[in-house]
């Protein structure tokens, strides 16, 4: 389980590139405490946030977990 959220927050990280959390947090329709412990790997997210994010994002939820 910690894999896949290694995974998530690395791939989330690389497609925020240097934009702001506030930001990709608003973009994401998340608030920014959500994707801050998101991308230290603190939360879980449901599968119903991971439609939402790839849906925001318009990328499939396999971009989201390839190594």
């Amino acid at each position: 389980m910690r894999k896949f959220r290694e995974q998530l927050a690395k791939n989330l990280k690389k497609i925020k590139g240097l934009e702001t959390q506030a930001s990709f947090a608003k973009k994401l329709g998340i608030g920014q405490a959500s994707l801050n412990r998101i991308l230290n790997r603190e939360q879980g997210i449901s599968l119903d946030m991971l439609e939402l994010i790839c849906e925001r994002l318009r990328v499939s939820i396999w971009d989201l977990f390839k190594s």
